[in-house]
């Protein structure tokens, strides 16, 4: 059975080999600001490997709302992993979280069954799993877990942001070593070209950004088995989607 059309959010992509990191932090003005943080259809995040205590399985991260003081998600968004176990693009089974009554609920590994691109329906398998929020639960070989986490996301934002302004001014001033020098602005022959650095700091030496902001974290965890592959590879991409 299918049933509730959602559209679609945001999406990350990235191959899978045996592990994958993804990381968006409010780029999209649509979904949040750096001072008012993020919306639940943010995707900040998105891992998936090998899972470090059960080598026979694979989990699945989705992080979202960074930077925000979201504690809970929404029964109108859904959080859709997909996999394409062929590499034609086209994903072939999805893993599909979303929330009802207060819970996280996820019908495990299941067919994409020709529902590709933007619209999604909630496909129902042998196997569904319910969760309260910031707990987790497990059946026939799944876990879910969807709740509040420490976002686990390390970046110099503001030197980032330094690196990338120095980049643009250092295109027109052959002078600019992109070695911050406090002085340079008051040089004639330099004037309002800003001298940021060229490079992230050394260990020791950086500001995480995102040291204590949360992140709503949604976890699953499959066997291998399950999933569709072609000589142990496979691509997987995951999409926050809205109902409509």
């Amino acid at each position: 059975m299918r049933k509730l059309v959602l559209s679609l959010g945001l999406v990350v992509t990235a191959a899978l080999v045996i592990v994958l990191v993804a990381a968006d932090h409010i780029d999209a003005p649509a979904v949040g600001t750096l001072a008012s943080g993020s919306t639940v259809e943010d995707i900040t995040d998105y891992y998936a490997f090998e899972s470090p205590s059960n080598s026979d399985n694979y989990v699945f991260v989705c992080n979202v709302a960074g930077l925000s003081s979201a504690t809970s998600f929404s029964e109108d968004v859904m959080y859709e992993f997909n996999i394409d176990g062929n590499g034609d693009n086209v994903e072939d089974q999805l893993i599909q979280v979303y929330f009802e009554n207060g819970q996280a609920v996820t019908n495990g590994v299941v067919s994409a069954d020709g529902q590709t691109g933007l619209n999604s329906q909630i496909v129902t398998g042998t196997t569904k799993l319910a969760t309260d929020i910031s707990t987790s639960a497990s059946s026939g070989g799944i876990q879910l877990f969807a709740g509040l986490r420490d976002d686990p996301f390390f970046m110099d934002f503001f030197q980032f942001v330094d690196i990338v302004n120095g980049v643009g001014a250092s295109l027109s001033d052959d002078t600019n070593t992109g070695v911050y020098d406090p002085e340079r602005d008051s040089d004639p022959d330099t004037e309002g070209v800003q001298p940021y650095p060229a490079a992230f700091k050394a260990d020791g030496e950086a500001t995480d950004t995102f040291a204590g902001a949360n992140v709503l974290s949604v976890v699953v965890e499959v066997p291998k088995s399950s999933i569709i592959d072609t000589d142990g590879k496979f691509t997987s991409w995951v999409e926050s989607k809205v109902k409509q």
